[in-house]
C-alpha cells in the first residue's frame, strides 16, 4: 500500500519527467546569437528529438532563450516577456554577452550580468555558441528540471524586491506594472 507521501513523490517524479521532455521555447534574439537558433531546430541538429520546440508567444513558453547582448532598452522588454510567462519557467542565457557583456562589456548601454535582473537557470558560453552547445545547454536544463533544481522562477518571486531594485537602477523610465504574486 502506498501512503500519501510516497504517492506525492511519485507524482512529482512523473511531473518533472514530463516537463523535462516538453520544453517550449520563446527565443529573444537581441544580437548575433539569434543566428544559431534556426540551425539548432533544423533536421541536421534536430532539437525536437530532445523535446525542445518553439513557442509562438511567451504565454505558451516554458523557456526564455536570451541570445546576445541586452541593452537597457531591450532589458525592459525581456523583463516584460519573462513576467508574461506562466510557471514553471526557465531562462537560458546564450553567449558571452549575457554572462559578462561580451565584446560590449565597456559599453554604457549594455547589461553586463543578466543574473542581476532575471534569474538565469543555465548559461551557454561562447561567442557565438554552436548548435551543439545550444543542445548541450538544453540538456543541462533538462537535468536540472529532472532533479528539481531549476528554481529560477521561485527565486525571482522570493527576491522580487532585490530584482526590482536592480531593474529600476538601469531602466530610468520605469512604467511597468509592479506584480506581486
Amino acid at each position: 500500500m502506498i501512503n500519501d507521501r510516497d504517492a506525492n513523490k511519485i507524482v512529482e517524479i512523473i511531473t518533472r519527467f514530463a516537463r523535462k521532455h516538453s520544453l517550449w521555447v520563446v527565443a529573444y534574439g537581441t544580437g548575433c546569437g539569434a543566428i544559431e537558433v534556426p540551425p539548432t531546430m533544423t533536421s541536421r541538429y534536430d532539437a525536437e528529438r530532445f523535446g525542445i520546440r518553439g513557442a509562438a508567444t511567451p504565454r505558451q513558453a516554458d523557456v526564455l532563450l536570451i541570445t546576445g547582448y541586452l541593452s537597457v532598452k531591450t532589458l525592459k522588454r525581456v523583463i516584460r516577456t519573462y513576467e508574461q510567462m506562466q510557471d514553471p519557467k526557465y531562462v537560458i542565457g546564450f553567449g558571452s554577452c549575457t554572462i559578462n557583456g561580451g565584446m560590449y562589456w565597456d559599453s554604457y548601454n549594455t547589461i553586463k550580468v543578466l543574473d542581476d535582473y532575471l534569474p538565469v537557470d543555465v548559461y551557454i558560453n561562447g561567442c557565438m555558441p554552436r548548435p551543439e552547445s545550444v543542445i548541450s545547454g538544453f540538456i543541462k536544463l533538462q537535468e536540472l528540471i529532472a532533479a528539481g533544481k531549476a528554481e529560477g522562477a521561485e527565486k525571482y518571486k522570493k527576491n522580487l524586491d532585490w530584482y526590482r531594485t536592480n531593474q529600476k537602477k538601469v531602466i530610468k523610465n520605469w512604467k511597468m506594472p509592479d506584480y506581486n504574486w
